[in-house]
């Protein structure tokens, strides 16, 4: 183990330096390995283990015809990929490649520049997919790992310890926190540039705009956050918190879909919402879909509200932005759990939602036939017919899996009477199947349905495994009925289980084993940070930075304001940074505040030096080469006639820049005691 350390400390500088960059490099890079084709990370990977190799073992670099090839490779197989060259992803794929490819060529510190410059757009470029609080920090170390690489070199003397470059890098990104907190406070306040429509739903937990039964034999679950919800004042039940999404009631036989589109008519029927009873008010924070649901709590009478929003009400409750949500959201709703909507008598529009395709499903059609002419259901009305229903499924052995198989075309007839196991798809479509075949009027409602409390911040977390269909069958003077068929499957699934778990994986798995309620309130906590970030950074919008304008006195203000005070407190602080410098140059001599740094260094090595000691008596006491050297040379700028032109004075300056600069790398090599010098 001691080996490789070893041979590390007595590399080359050049050798160390750019081992070090390189392994920045890859940090910055990992993080965008799922966003970006398996064969551009592992050509980057390659090329950066083999810029490594060369530097360890001191090899030349390849000639300019393999960059070549590979610039040609690299080039085909990302429009090959892309089929483009523009763009997010084909860009990003892209640059990666190319910040690897260009290591090959790195020989002095022009093309080590080259490198932090691609480096630092490749770590913004990690922000197009994901701004989470995790690559936000992960970034972060980035930054300060490109910043130490760019400090280490400029020093271009000796050996500096790294430790030193990040210590200087660190400061310079800790005297840069205010300047940067004043450009995220006041800087304009534009759509963000990241997103692009993707459906990444398939064979997962989570929302789709279509649904089709049995495609899927196994559900992997999803346990990312889909939105947060915090309630003013005491929560509904979690049994009552049905998140309403996309209504799907058009079925060819496979696929469910909503009466949307250009060749599907949507029924002439209005909502007709009316509510009881004491409104919830509550906020989301939703997670970016790249759709225009916005998953009000069911049902939500008036449009939710944010900055900028626009949305609608479809007749089936479904509450629609008009335009997808590219990014998170922050609304506030009101909704009323005790509702009815719809028309209260029948109308020829319902029969849209009884109609079936020929030929599906034929035993399923038998058993609604057999249950209209069972004597328990004669003469007692529909909703008889419901209540019967749900009883054989609590009664007559089915089962609610994530690993059902596949189902054929004949799906419900299969739920039925053959595997009588599914998941919540699975159930709500054979259900409502049945209820059309009943000749009564049913529909697949989606969204999500309960969530857990997170003790730590008070925000309700709903995920993607939260993600549920359900149904609603229209009863003569009761409207539109919500009924969960899976909740007469499965109870715990609707009611009140703890839905928060430990994800899989190694590491979890043996805080899981361990300490499981540990490992619960560790994932409590980081979520709750998570989502402080979420409310305080990525959501502070336009309507907050002039909320903060109107508390530092601004009676309306505006777009010109916040450019003013912008520009005021910048001027000002750039003015401050002046005023102290100058006052700094003027308390003390350079030339003695240089001579005084090196005396205190020495000190604190263990060598006596008398106060007011000269340049040359202070060599006189060190018997280190290379600082008894830098000491003499700084008594001869002092003492050197005086320069008697503007070229001798411009040049003594230079060389005083010079000193200033070596007094970094010479005193790094100061001996803990005096004995070591020997």
């Amino acid at each position: 183990m001691n080996l490789p350390l070893n041979s590390l400390r007595h590399l080359p500088r050049e050798a160390r330096d750019t081992i070090f960059l390189l392994v920045v490099t890859g940090w910055i890079v990992l993080p965008l390995t799922p966003h970006i084709p398996e064969w551009s990370w592992l050509l980057a990977g390659g090329l950066l283990i083999w810029r490594s190799s060369l530097a360890w073992h001191g090899s030349p670099l390849p000639s300019r015809w393999w960059l070549i090839g590979l610039l040609l490779v690299a080039t085909a197989a990302t429009f090959f990929t892309h089929k483009t060259l523009m763009g997010r992803n084909a860009g990003v794929t892209f640059l990666v490649v190319l910040l690897a490819m260009k290591t090959l060529e790195m020989r002095g510190q022009r093309d080590a520049f080259v490198i932090f410059f691609l480096g630092f757009f490749v770590l913004l470029s990690n922000f197009f997919f994901s701004q989470s609080l995790l690559v936000a920090m992960a970034m972060l170390i980035g930054l300060l790992g490109l910043l130490t690489a760019l400090v280490n070199s400029h020093m271009p003397v000796g050996r500096p310890p790294l430790w030193y470059a990040a210590k200087t890098a660190g400061w310079m990104a800790l005297l840069g926190a205010p300047i940067m907190l004043v450009l995220f406070l006041l800087f304009p306040r534009i759509a963000p540039l990241w997103g692009v429509p993707i459906d990444a739903m398939a064979g997962r937990t989570g929302l789709s705009s279509r649904m089709e039964v049995g495609s899927v034999a196994k559900l992997a679950q999803d346990d990312s956050i889909a939105m947060r919800v915090r309630f003013e004042g005491t929560p509904p039940p979690e049994s009552q918190m049905y998140f309403r999404g996309p209504v799907l009631s058009r079925f060819d036989g496979r696929v469910w879909e909503p009466y949307r589109g250009l060749f599907m008519r949507v029924p002439d029927l209005k909502a007709d919402l009316q509510v009881q009873g004491k409104p919830i008010v509550y906020q989301v924070t939703l997670e970016t879909t790249h759709r225009p649901w916005l998953l009000p709590l069911d049902a939500a009478l008036t449009k939710p509200t944010a900055e900028g929003l626009d949305a609608r009400m479809s007749p089936e409750l479904q509450w629609e932005a008009d335009k997808p949500i590219s990014d998170m959201l922050r609304y506030k709703a009101t909704s009323y759990t005790n509702f009815r909507h719809g028309p209260m008598q029948s109308t020829t529009a319902l029969q849209n939602y009884v109609a079936m395709p020929l030929d599906s499903n034929p035993r399923t059609l038998a058993f609604a036939n057999a249950l209209r002419q069972d004597p328990r259901y004669q003469g007692k009305g529909k909703w008889a017919l419901v209540e019967g229903v749900l009883t054989h499924l609590q009664t007559g052995g089915y089962t609610y899996t994530l690993e059902p198989g596949e189902y054929g075309i004949h799906s419900a007839d299969e739920f039925w009477f053959d595997k009588k196991v599914g998941f919540c798809e699975h159930i709500a479509s054979s259900f409502v199947i049945l209820m059309r075949y009943l000749n009564i009027p049913a529909r697949i409602v989606t969204g999500y349905q309960g969530g857990q409390m997170n003790p730590v911040d008070g925000f309700w977390t709903v995920r993607q495994s939260d993600a549920h269909a359900w149904s609603e069958v229209w009863i003569a003077e009761r409207g539109w009925v919500r009924v969960d068929p899976t909740s007469a499957v499965a109870p715990a699934r609707t009611g009140s289980a703890v839905r928060l778990t430990v994800p899989a994986g190694a590491i979890a798995a043996v805080f899981q084993g361990a300490a499981p309620q540990f490992a619960l309130e560790l994932r409590m906590m980081w979520e709750a940070a998570n989502n402080s970030w979420n409310q305080w950074v990525l959501n502070y919008t336009q309507s907050k930075q002039f909320d903060m304008l109107r508390k530092l006195g601004f009676e309306s203000p505006d777009w010109e304001d916040l450019s003013y005070l912008f520009i005021g407190i910048i001027v000002g602080m750039s003015g401050l940074a002046m005023l102290w410098a100058a006052w700094e140059r003027h308390q003390q001599n350079p030339w003695l505040r240089l001579l005084n740094d090196a005396a205190v260094r020495l000190r604190k090595a263990g060598f006596e030096i008398p106060a007011n000691a000269s340049p040359r008596q202070m060599a006189a006491l060190v018997n280190i080469p290379e600082i008894a050297q830098w000491l003499l040379r700084m008594e001869t700028w002092r003492y050197a006639p005086a320069a008697t032109n503007a070229a001798a004075s411009s040049e003594a300056r230079a060389t005083f820049k010079r000193l200033q600069k070596e007094f970094r790398h010479v005193f790094h090599h100061v001996p803990a005691s005096p004995s070591q010098a020997s």
